[in-house]
């Protein structure tokens, strides 16, 4: 019985699957050069989408865990832990179920749970400015971004999407897209140029680029 679908095959070009043998040798290279250093916090708090319009509210759950954000408040039995569930109290969770959450919406949920924000729309910034961005992020564990793309621009299946960067590699210019749509797509390195090229897409619900 075919019922449904097990993810996709990954595009490659431009992607290159996280696990396979030029996946692994790239994330060993991106370590020895300092720009992994956000990696390990936000494995260790990764998660997958819990509903096919959650990607942004799974990412920013990643990233408030992985900046260690104490929600104030509980989550399950005596634990206080963030999940999509977690943002309702700064949202509505149900309409982002039906359609997603634009990215300045995002940006103020972010500051709304705790965190310290910086927002920027691709078509206000310049691809050097990005590249810098993710170097400074990727050399930390106390940075981290939150990227928000149309698929198209990577021969990706579906539309605009939220994913945290995982890391960055310097001479072959590649990011490593942490895809909270793991049912999809496992992580994979895209050159940034690519990445970039998705954020400039312009979101038509708010007639802005995404970021």
């Amino acid at each position: 019985m075919n019922d449904g679908f097990y993810k996709h095959p990954l595009p490659s070009p431009p992607a290159i699957d996280f696990v396979s043998e030029e996946g692994k040798q790239l994330f060993r290279e991106a370590i020895e050069n300092g720009t992994m250093e956000g990696f390990y916090k936000l494995i260790s708090t990764f998660q997958t989408q819990s509903e096919l319009c959650f990607c942004g509210l799974a990412s920013l759950s990643i990233v408030l865990n992985a900046l260690a954000i104490d929600p104030g408040r509980r989550w399950k039995g005596p634990w206080r832990w963030f999940d999509e569930s977690m943002l309702r109290i700064y949202t509505n969770i149900e309409k982002v179920k039906g359609g997603g959450i634009v990215f300045g919406d995002l940006a103020s949920l972010a500051g709304s749970a705790g965190a310290k924000v910086e927002f920027f729309y691709a078509s206000e910034n310049t691809i050097e400015d990005f590249r810098k961005y993710v170097i400074k992020c990727s050399s930390s564990d106390h940075c981290h971004i939150i990227a928000s793309y149309y698929r198209s621009a990577l021969k990706q299946i579906g539309g605009g999407h939220y994913s945290p960067i995982g890391g960055y590699h310097c001479k072959k210019d590649k990011i490593l897209i942490l895809d909270v749509a793991r049912y999809k797509y496992p992580p994979h390195w895209v050159p940034l140029q690519d990445l970039w090229e998705g954020m400039n897409c312009i979101d038509e619900c708010v007639g802005l680029s995404r970021g």
